[in-house]
């Protein structure tokens, strides 16, 4: 299961308002980073039978199948700060991650280092 910080569904409530009703915030795993895995995040409204969907205070979080196991237990997070505001990953699955903060890697699958620019 994810979850989310009241900072960040705040914040998806606030970017979801012209969406409509069905948008959800697709959070997903792709190899590459510097440490194997990345993180990324959309706002989507179609979903796959095999999409694990996770509603909250009125804001759904939707994870494909690939997914869902490297992100169990994770937290979303709404950060703002002096260098920016964006969302945030905390992964209790990552042994290592990366300076940058979008790649990690957990101690079941190593992936494939890639540059994260």
């Amino acid at each position: 299961m994810i979850t989310m910080t009241d900072s960040a569904r705040d914040a998806l409530k606030r970017f979801m308002v012209d969406e409509g009703p069905e948008v959800g915030l697709r959070v997903y795993i792709t190899p590459g980073g510097c440490s194997g895995f990345s993180y990324g995040m959309v706002l989507e409204e179609q979903y796959d039978d095999a999409d694990e969907i996770f509603e909250q205070e009125g804001v759904r979080v939707v994870v494909d199948r690939f997914s869902s196991s490297m992100l169990d237990g994770a937290e979303i997070d709404y950060v703002e700060s002096l260098m920016g505001a964006g969302f945030s990953v905390s992964n209790p699955n990552a042994v290592t991650t990366c300076g940058c903060g979008h790649s990690f890697r957990t101690s079941d699958s190593a992936g494939s280092a890639q540059s994260c620019h």
